[in-house]
């Protein structure tokens, strides 16, 4: 491989690896904005971040509470239950899992 084409493919990594931690970043924001935990909120967002497309996280950032209820979830539950209203199984099913496995711990069960 030439220099240049070394260059990049490193450069290409670099960037997806920022990206990634841009990506991360912004959903954990999000999840806490909508009311979850700093635990909860960086373990989801770890998670979602690599199982979900921008496009799907981005159906997330529309997320607004219904008349009556309000502005945050009370419950990761009563966030995932919102979460159902985007109309995408592999979020909900991403969405829903996650909220699982870091609610009770296994993400650190390494």
């Amino acid at each position: 491989m030439t220099k240049k084409l070394i260059l990049a493919l490193l450069g290409a990594l670099l960037l997806t690896g920022c990206v990634e931690k841009i990506a991360e970043s912004k959903v954990k924001s999000a999840l806490l904005d909508a009311g979850l935990s700093e635990r909860n909120s960086a373990c989801m967002a770890q998670r979602m971040v690599d199982r979900l497309t921008i496009s799907q996280l981005r159906k997330l950032e529309q997320l607004k509470p219904r008349k009556g209820e309000p502005k945050r979830p009370t419950t990761l539950s009563g966030y995932v239950e919102r979460v159902r209203r985007v109309g995408d199984v592999e979020v909900l099913t991403v969405t829903s899992s996650s909220a699982a496995i870091c609610a009770v711990g296994l993400d650190q069960a390494d």
